[in-house]
């Protein structure tokens, strides 16, 4: 059995999946071990002391490597942060004047083109991954791949996923410090959706949110393709931060008001709703805002899906369908076992351990006969679009 593994590096903590090969494509993978850590060294989602956040990756994968009895040499890893953030090119080339075939070059130049023509906006920034949005051949749309078509003419909009480079090396350099191989990279909202999406919700368009400690991230699909991708400097510390100041009471206490976990304090629960629902308006106002200027504010028939630390905020889900004007749910973890314990808190990296997987059946060449599934199809057409 192939062994996966995938690590989640977040501010307040990092969270290490290990997990098997399934015996067939549609059905879970076997979660071997789970390990977890409190971050060190990390500020909005980037490194700022690298060795204690060494130290942190370093322990939470020997919990993983514990519980699973299997040594951890190399992972994939998502990479977030508030440097991560995307750009927007449109590129063309020519084919030949009597009609050439568009192929496998066309579509490398196309990409190279793209990156080409948004370089003043990629200075001191990394591309994590290069997704088209749309192909015109001849100036009209195609549906689906050009590859095999004839043209004179094609031209793509792409979506460049970046962030900072040095935040990207410093994360990695991390990770090899903790004497793990970094087999690749992911963008963290994106390794969420593998496994808290279903094709039919990315295909009727939805926003995934995930809300961190210190970021909320989002990922907007449309058609099945993940055309957004956007990370805020907010996160839920900020609402546990507002009711300590508010009732002048320890920071733990006032995390565990923010969750509904206190019973018989002296606080009025009225004030105590009104200050989380002040702040969690701030952040979904902030996605609101940004679905607009993408042209998707209440043209998402999927909605709004929750998942991270602050999905169990009370009240969430309401006040995102309150703001937004969408359809509201926490998200949960697809293609496990109902017997298992990792929820959605744990979506990015069992995410990064299905994409590994995903990438596997892809390259063995299995027939999409032989993947039943429509999510799990869903998730092989994703892995072709983003694949160099």
């Amino acid at each position: 059995m192939k062994i996966y593994t995938g690590i989640d590096i977040g501010t307040y903590h990092v969270k290490v999946v290990i997990a098997g090969a399934p015996e067939r494509p549609d059905v879970p993978m076997q979660i071997l071990g789970t390990g977890t850590a409190s971050s060190k060294g990390l500020r909005h989602g980037y490194i700022i002391d690298q060795n204690e956040a060494s130290r942190s990756i370093r322990e939470a994968i020997g919990r993983a490597s514990a519980a699973s009895k299997v040594q951890v040499k190399s992972a994939r890893v998502a990479v977030g942060g508030v440097s991560l953030d995307e750009v927007r090119s449109t590129a063309e080339t020519s084919l030949s004047p009597w009609g050439g075939i568009v192929t496998d070059a066309t579509i490398a130049r196309l990409k190279s083109e793209s990156e080409k023509r948004a370089s003043n906006k990629l200075s001191n920034r990394t591309v994590l991954h290069s997704i088209p949005l749309e192909y015109r051949l001849d100036g009209t749309k195609v549906f689906g791949s050009p590859e095999g078509l004839q043209g004179t003419k094609i031209s793509v909009d792409t979506l460049l996923v970046t962030m900072l480079t040095q935040h990207y090396d410093d994360l990695i350099a991390a990770v090899e410090k903790a004497d793990i191989e970094v087999e690749d990279v992911m963008a963290s909202p994106l390794a969420a959706s593998f496994v808290t999406l279903t094709k039919h919700q990315k295909t009727a368009g939805v926003v995934l949110a995930n809300i961190g400690a210190e970021t909320l991230s989002i990922i907007v699909f449309d058609n099945n393709i993940p055309i957004s991708v956007k990370m805020f400097p907010v996160g839920s510390s900020d609402i546990t931060n507002a009711i300590a100041l508010s009732f002048q009471i320890p920071l733990s206490e006032a995390e565990s008001l923010k969750r509904g976990g206190v019973t018989g304090s002296d606080i009025a629960p009225k004030k105590m709703e009104a200050i989380v629902t002040a702040r969690v308006k701030e952040m979904f106002t902030l996605v609101d805002a940004h679905l607009k200027s993408i042209g998707r504010q209440r043209l998402l028939p999927a909605g709004i899906v929750i998942t991270g630390g602050g999905s169990g905020i009370v009240n969430a889900n309401d006040i995102a369908r309150a703001v937004l004007k969408l359809p509201s749910q926490i998200g949960h973890v697809g293609f496990m076992t109902r017997t298992s314990s990792v929820d959605a808190t744990w979506a990015v990296a069992y995410g990064l351990c299905r994409w590994a997987y995903a990438e596997d059946i892809a390259e063995t060449g299995h027939s999409l006969n032989d993947v039943i599934r429509h999510a799990w199809q869903s998730i092989k057409e994703t892995i072709k679009n983003l694949l160099p």
